[in-house]
This record gives C-alpha cells, structure tokens and sequence, in this order.
C-alpha cells in the first residue's frame, strides 16, 4: 500500500469516504491494515472497530496501533456480530472476505449494522489475468517436495462467489444492500530481490503450512534452491508479480 500497488484496498478506503467524524468497522481487520489509514482519515471525531476472529491479529494490532488514533480492536466472527442495528458510519474489509464459510450471513449482519444508505466496500485476491513467472517457478520447484497447498472446504462456496463479479455483487444484494457492483483490479507487487520475493511467498499462510512438514534445514535448502532457480531465469531483481483483487461496493 506504502508503495501504491495494493490498487484494490485503496480502493475501499477510497469507496467508504473516511472524513472526520465517521464511525467505520473495519471487517477481518488483520493486523490494522486498512485500520490505521482509515482512522487517520475520520479523526477528529471518528472512530474505527476493528474485529477479527485471530486472536494473535487483534494482539497485533494494538500492539502497533500509531498512537492517539481513535482505535478499539475486538476479537469477534463477522458472521455474528455483537453491535447494534445502525451503528455504523460505513464498513470496510481489506482481503478478509474470501475466509468466511458462510458469505451471506456475514454481509447480512453487516448490513445490519449499518446506518440506511452507508457505505460498504470489500477486497478480496482473486486469480490474475496471467500468472506471474517467478511464482510459478516457485510452485515448480517446491512441488516435488510439498504437498499441493491446503484448502479450506467451508470456504469452497464463498472463493467461487467472490472469483465473479457477478456474483460477488448478487450475494451482497440477496444479504439486503441495496446497490452493489464489484469492481476488479489487475494489480502488480514489486520485490527487491527474488531472494525477497521467495522469504515473503515463504511466510504466507498458504506456503507456510506446506513447509511446516518439513525439516528447517530441508525448508531452508528448497527456498534457496527456488531463489537460485528464479534468478537463473529471472535475474538477480528487482522483479514484479501478477495479482488481481475484486472490489465490491455496496450501498446499505
């Protein structure tokens, strides 16, 4: 975001209108991604909430939250929220959605907690239009080792909605909004290095899990093994990456 690549969750900032005097929630707020920004923007007088369903991301957000930011943090599932009916300005969620088993019920309950005619704005990844080279070097050489990356089977339903844009909108207007349309953004991330670009892949939860099944001396030797592979093909950096994000936009 510092380096205006994530186009599309500046684009929820962007759609939710964070000005001072707002109350936002921040869905599946992680670390304080979208959090912080947002509660700069409605200060003074604002307020944002965010809740997530890990505890160790809610610890991490206030541990790191800048501080005299108007920021309350709580550990909650977005499919039951604990808030009373329109008591929020706007709701945001920055690549949080595509998690949830049970898509209609979660955006249901945001709606709920909405004022009428507040604003709602969601990113979730999807597939590029075109895979980026250094990932699928990557996955080449860590498949001959690893296991294929774990999926979720409660989310199975709610990764197809959020692939469409068609649907994506429609599951929000079944949910109660009363507009929505959703919006994709082909993104590109810069990496210093592939070195940088293979630590970072190695960290995310999808490619963490797989190298939990391995020793750390074998989990150190493949990553080097990805890293040299890469810059044979590659170069010694920096490099980009393909991503996409949909946006959906809804309107309570």
């Amino acid at each position: 975001m510092a380096r205006g690549e994530a186009h599309g969750r500046s684009a929820v900032i962007g759609w939710v209108d964070p000005v001072p005097g707002k109350r936002i929630l921040d869905l599946a707020c992680g670390p304080g991604t979208l959090s912080y920004p947002l509660a700069r923007a409605v200060s003074p007088g604002g307020e944002v909430v965010g809740i997530d369903l890990a505890p160790g991301m809610i610890e991490l957000a206030q541990r790191d939250a800048p501080p005299g930011l108007p920021l309350t943090f709580v550990l909650m599932d977005m499919e039951d929220l604990r808030f009373p009916d329109h008591s929020f300005d706007a709701a945001a969620s920055g690549h949080g959605l595509q998690f949830v088993p049970e898509l209609q019920r979660a955006l249901s309950e945001t709606r709920r907690v909405l004022k009428p005619g507040a604003r709602m704005s969601a990113s979730v990844p999807v597939d590029p239009a075109k895979a980026s080279e250094a990932q699928t070097i990557l996955e080449r050489v860590v498949s001959g080792t690893l296991p294929p990356a774990p999926k979720a089977r409660d989310q199975f339903a709610t990764r197809r909605i959020v692939e469409g844009e068609e649907s994506f909108a429609r599951i929000a207007k079944q949910a109660g909004f009363s507009e929505a349309e959703v919006v994709r953004y082909e993104e590109s991330t810069s990496w210093a290095s592939p070195r940088h670009f293979v630590e970072m892949s190695g960290s995310w939860w999808s490619m963490a899990l797989r190298l939990e099944r391995i020793s750390p001396g074998e989990r150190a030797s493949l990553l080097e093994r990805a890293r040299r592979s890469i810059e044979e093909a590659l170069g010694l950096g920096p490099l980009q990456t393909a991503g996409a994000t949909n946006v959906l936009r809804a309107i309570a």
